[in-house]
């Protein structure tokens, strides 16, 4: 939702191939989430190819099936100011974990 909202307000568009999770507290610190697996097969069945996630959920990239982590480049974040910078800036190439 804080991306929907900042690209609203800034006129620029959030890239169509990437998708985030997540949950964003008061005090500006992106929380653990659950169903990452089922999330990350979900985004790649719809195509996506980056995929934001919450820097506490990086160890569970373990539980998903290879073939989605091939295709699809997860990149953990703390704090909503480097989902903003991803979402708003051009990527320069794909990097994949």
């Amino acid at each position: 939702m804080a991306t929907a909202i900042a690209s609203a307000f800034t006129k620029k568009p959030v890239p169509k191939d990437l998708a985030m999770t997540g949950e964003i507290t008061l005090r500006g610190r992106v929380l653990r989430i659950g169903g990452l697996k089922e999330k990350a097969i979900a985004a790649h069945l719809a195509g996506i190819s980056r995929v934001i996630i919450p820097q506490e959920n990086e160890r569970d990239l373990e539980e998903i099936p290879k073939e989605v982590k091939q295709d699809i480049e997860f990149i953990p974040v703390s704090l909503p100011t480097e989902v903003l910078k991803i979402a708003f800036t051009q990527k320069k190439g794909k990097s994949k974990k």
